[in-house]
């Protein structure tokens, strides 16, 4: 026995539509490697697409690689994601699998216990969906596992949620199920949702992540490039195998007490002195700034990369030290606001108003900014109220 598991496609999840393209087709390689090594069967673990109803020509390509799987006699095993799930119960997964081209493991008996699918290889699969928010921990703690756990012969659970004690580090907020929930005596458990590559013994068999196909983001396209496949035999010995469409080429660059001018051309340096075509590029600036980030001229940083495949820029810890930190001290909401307008007060200059009187003003205006609709008071009679009070604060007489 030789089965291929894979997870998290999200495919139309990029905004960009050159990534888009690259999704399918890393998805489209994907297919093509698991015929390749004439699998019996294929476990997607949630997520093949990034919505519960695609748009219509990504269900039009993905069906077309199914049938592939379907006419070389290939079954195709899946649970819902995060993103397949659909608390209307509307979702693709259910088009597919009544066009024969895919089978949702996810099926109980009238008493509530899970069922097992059986492969033709004698095979025994079943499964748990996740739901938006990790609202599916609450069906792993009620499970039950007795008739799945007594079962014998190779058995698989599928599942696509976060197991708290196999969290990567920086997701340990991400909410999760306990270990101890899932289902035991399992031989392979084809984890999806968190996007890192993980194996681990569990039990007498394996646990594995085997992440996104393709990168969904900016942080994994820097930190994993380029996702993979599994494939297991009857030993739950497991090969994973990248599956790369573009090299990924990675520049963190620090523009610490850099002028604009000086940031600029350390970047352009550092991207000259790299080989880029063809290549897909994240590109992240960060540090503080000694001018204004804007000044920054990317224009031409981006323009010297136009032999890359695609351009990804973050400069989310990018900062200016013109931009003053606001210091913030404990207390309500009226004393904190009170703290930052003593602080920036100075940098507001009302015409011909002393200080007492700027102070005030600006009291004033925050306490008319936070006034809400009274109950019962129509829009317009709530703007024109809004209008008067602020009129008379500004001191303007109408006519």
């Amino acid at each position: 026995m030789l089965f291929a598991h894979f997870s998290d496609c999200h495919v139309g999840g990029w905004k960009e539509e050159k990534l888009k393209e690259l999704n399918m087709q890393c998805f489209k390689k994907a297919i093509a490697l698991v015929m390749e090594r004439n699998v019996d069967f294929l476990l997607i673990s949630g997520d093949l697409f990034n919505t519960a109803l695609p748009q219509i020509d990504y269900i039009k390509e993905c069906t077309s690689e199914l049938k592939k799987l379907k006419d070389l006699g290939i079954t195709v095993y899946m649970i819902a994601g995060s993103h397949d799930y659909s608390p209307s119960g509307k979702t693709m997964l259910d088009v597919l699998e009544k066009a024969g081209l895919i089978i949702n493991v996810m099926n109980f008996y009238e008493d509530g216990t899970l069922k097992f699918t059986y492969d033709k290889t004698g095979a025994k699969i079943t499964g748990m969906l996740g739901k938006k928010g990790g609202l599916e921990i609450n069906d792993y703690e009620n499970l039950n596992v007795k008739n799945l756990e007594a079962e014998d012969g190779f058995k698989i659970f599928m599942f696509h949620t976060a197991i708290n004690e196999f969290k990567p580090q920086g997701l340990e907020e991400m909410a999760g199920a306990d270990a101890a929930t899932l289902p035991q005596n399992f031989h392979y458990y084809a984890g999806g949702h968190v996007h890192y590559i993980f194996q681990k013994k569990f039990g007498q068999g394996v646990l594995t992540f085997p992440g996104a196909l393709f990168p969904n983001n900016f942080k994994e396209m820097e930190e994993w490039q380029y996702g993979g496949v599994y494939f297991v035999d009857e030993h739950a010995k497991w090969e994973y195998v990248p599956v790369k469409i573009k090299d990924v080429e990675t520049f963190s660059i620090s523009i610490d007490d850099l002028s604009p001018e000086q940031a600029t051309a350390k970047i352009l340096q550092e991207v000259k002195a790299r080989n880029t075509k063809d290549k897909i590029i994240t590109l992240r600036v960060h540090g503080e700034l000694d001018g204004k980030t804007s000044d920054i001229n990317f224009k031409e940083i981006i323009e010297h990369l136009h032999e890359a495949y695609f351009v990804l820029k973050n400069t989310n810890k990018l900062q200016s030290k013109q931009n003053k930190e606001i210091s913030m001290k404990l207390g309500t909401v009226e004393e904190i606001e009170q703290e930052i307008l003593k602080e920036q007060i100075s940098e507001i200059k009302i015409k011909e108003m002393d200080k007492n009187k700027e102070d005030q003003f600006t009291q004033l205006l925050m306490q008319l900014l936070n006034k809400e609709k009274e109950d019962g008071e129509k829009v317009q009679d709530f703007e024109k109220r809004i209008i008067s009070e602020g009129l008379k604060v500004l001191d303007v007489e109408t006519a």
